[in-house]
């Protein structure tokens, strides 16, 4: 009998995860305790270190095919004047791709559909996860009891697994921003791929599908657990001002699509990412701030480095081992950099502070930023074959 694993959780990382795992030739069981991913209506940006782990894990392609490339676009002023364009052509020359748009649900879809549907446990908790021997875990998923090699807790920012792992450790925080966002119910005209918008204590921004519908986000700074009775028209009321196409993108959105959640963050870094034969992965690890577009690229790039080093370390434990020191360090500095990245970006409120940064962002020139960009793309995954 082969090596066998659990991915607790089925979003992006834990299904990365399991098509890892199954390359390198493990048999997987994925428990998912919801039917439907809660941001299913959101989107995503995926980098080139995310691409590169997807092409990695085989499903590159068709990740392609969904997607859009970013080319044009950049960050504006509330009045619409431009801080920085972004050139998707020379990103695409330094690294090999452009960054790319697709729904999140989208994702989600192709992802499972390079698993077999006995391997997903939809709709199921993982109620327990505990080691009972030197090789063995024992996962409990309500009547059922599943002993397996190697736990994989893909669980979210509020990964239970995390918790019984580290009981001592804050968990996430919230970072004083909270998003409302959704994907227009149809194709709306943009002249961009991709944009920001930074105001005072705000940011709007979208991003184009294929399809030519967009998702578009708003970002505010107000206390945790502000909600509003009617979420699309206050949007509307606090951008009444800001450029076009805003209000376009609110005029093809249902109200109903309107998603808004917190953004929280885990700031105290964990002392580690593995406890015995359990890994911790994606946001239960190191859950960021979306300032740098980088959270589901770092779940792709755990996913891949997690694979490799099962299928080149000689005992799990010592593949588990160099899977911390690899991933770690990494994903902690992306963390790092997303937050600092929030606070000089949609989170200032100042006037003063604002005009300074957006003149400092006027200032610095095109090969600077792209310097910057691929600081975190420029990453190559280790090969599972």
């Amino acid at each position: 009998m082969g090596n066998t694993a659990v991915v607790v959780g089925g979003g992006i990382g834990g299904l990365a995860a399991a098509i890892g795992l199954r390359r390198i030739g493990w048999e997987v069981t994925v428990v998912e305790r919801a039917s439907m991913l809660e941001d299913a209506g959101a989107g995503i940006s995926l980098a080139a270190n995310g691409l590169r782990a997807l092409d990695e894990l085989g499903v590159g392609e068709a990740v392609r095919d969904a997607s859009r490339g970013q080319y044009s676009g950049g960050t504006r002023t509330p009045e619409g004047g431009w801080l920085a364009r972004m050139d998707g052509a020379v990103l695409e020359k330094a690294v090999g791709t452009p960054i790319m748009g697709i729904p999140r649900s989208t994702l989600h879809r192709l992802l499972r559909e390079f698993l077999p549907a006995e391997a997903l446990l939809i709709g199921s908790a993982a109620g327990s996860v505990r080691q009972i021997g030197p090789g063995t875990v024992r996962v409990g998923c309500g009547d059922t009891t599943l002993d397996t090699d190697l736990v994989v807790a893909a669980d979210g920012i509020g990964s239970k697994v995390r918790s019984l792992l580290f009981p001592a450790h804050p968990g996430p925080v919230y970072s004083g921003s909270t998003v409302l966002r959704a994907i227009t119910e149809h194709a709306v005209e943009l002249r961009t791929d991709f944009e920001l918008t930074w105001g005072q204590g705000a940011e709007f921004g979208h991003i184009a599908f294929c399809d030519g519908r967009a998702e578009w986000h708003a970002v505010l700074n107000l206390p945790a657990g502000t909600r509003f009775a009617d979420p699309l028209a206050e949007l509307r009321r606090r951008f009444r001002n800001w450029h076009d196409p805003i209000p376009a993108l609110f005029d093809a959105t249902r109200p109903a699509a309107v998603l808004h959640h917190d953004v929280n963050e885990i700031r105290t870094p964990l002392p580690s990412f593995t406890v015995g034969r359990i890994a911790l992965l994606g946001d239960a690890a190191h859950a960021m701030t979306p300032n740098l577009g980088q959270g589901a690229c770092q779940a792709l790039e755990d996913a891949v480095t997690l694979a490799a080093a099962l299928a080149s370390e000689p005992t799990v434990e010592a593949a588990l081992a160099r899977y911390d020191a690899e991933r770690r360090p990494r994903s902690q500095e992306v963390a790092r950099a997303a937050r600092q990245a929030g606070r000089m970006g949609q989170q200032l409120s100042h006037p003063l502070a604002v005009a300074l940064r957006n003149t400092a962002m006027r200032l610095t020139p095109s090969r600077a930023a792209t310097r910057m960009i691929l600081r975190h793309h420029a990453w190559v995954p280790p090969q599972l074959n």
